[in-house]
């Protein structure tokens, strides 16, 4: 067993399922400016891998920050080399006329697990659901990749399309769709999840909420009723915990998110934590077992 793996405390081993690097002198983070301030710098393992240790992570899944297909070979080559990341889900460009010739290359790669376009960004909510996409989805069914959405709650209804055209397509919200933590969770929003959960082919990402709370200290009873909603609706089967890191540090910390996600398991059976904490990410991306 290997050094990184024998700092990992005693306990319930965690899978970190949404995690970013960068590095800014690659020049292709358009949304990464000096106003984001704390997150104005380069973010690679070196910085992460204490934060694993302190939380007993072994294996991560490292998801895109821009769209940028070039982005996808330095997030491999990092998977090549850091042993705690298990997974690599990119962007790419789902319009191009060799979409999937690039696809078929990428998934030659062990790490290569998915994609994730950033719909949360494109004006038009429909557009994931053009017809010229069929043969995409098509094609990672076969070669059992997954799909990362990056939505907001006006797009579940379309994601929910789109996990009835492909069921057996593994689709994963990220962030709960970001709901606004300085309110009470929306009808709107939770009727869309309990709909969208019963397609047994979506899961969702217990993470980046701390970025939808209002500025300052978070508190468990915060987020209590999101995960109360979303354990009623998606079980302790379709959860999967993640950081977010490092854009949550523009409203807390790796340890914070931990300790909240603790707290809201308490009470669960041991089983269940050890679905939300890591075998659900396990078996979704498909990874190794220790």
């Amino acid at each position: 067993m290997n050094s990184f793996k024998n700092s990992i405390n005693a306990g319930i081993s965690r899978i970190d399922s949404h995690q970013h690097f960068w590095q800014l002198s690659r020049g292709d983070y358009s949304w990464l400016t000096p106003e984001l301030e704390v997150l104005y710098q380069d973010f690679l393992p070196k910085q992460l891998a204490p934060e694993l240790s302190q939380s007993n992570v072994e294996q991560t899944i490292l998801i895109q920050a821009e769209e940028s297909e070039s982005e996808i070979y330095f997030m491999l080559g990092i998977a090549e080399v850091i042993e705690f990341v298990a997974g690599v889900v990119g962007w790419i460009d789902m319009e191009a006329s060799n979409v999937l010739e690039k696809l078929e290359c990428y998934s030659e790669s062990v790490y290569f697990k998915g994609i994730r376009p950033m719909l949360q960004n494109i004006e038009d909510v429909n557009w994931i659901l053009r017809d010229e996409f069929i043969p995409i989805f098509q094609f990672m069914v076969k070669k059992q990749l997954t799909f990362d959405a990056l939505i907001k709650d006006i797009h579940l209804s379309n994601i929910h399309i789109l996990a009835q055209r492909h069921p057996s397509l593994k689709i994963v919200i990220n962030h709960c769709a970001k709901p606004d933590l300085s309110k009470n969770p929306s009808d709107f929003w939770q009727s869309r999840l309990d709909s969208i959960a019963a397609c047994k082919n979506v899961y969702i990402k217990f993470s980046g909420l701390l970025t939808e709370a209002p500025h300052g200290e978070v508190k468990v009873e915060d987020i209590q009723p999101y995960f109360d909603h979303i354990m009623d609706t998606f079980g302790s089967e379709r959860i999967m915990w993640g950081s977010d890191w490092p854009v949550i540090k523009l409203n807390g910390e790796y340890e914070i998110w931990v300790s909240l996600t603790k707290s809201l398991l308490k009470d669960y059976p041991y089983k269940d934590k050890r679905k939300i904490w890591a075998d659900n990410a396990r078996q979704f991306y498909n990874l190794p077992s220790y």
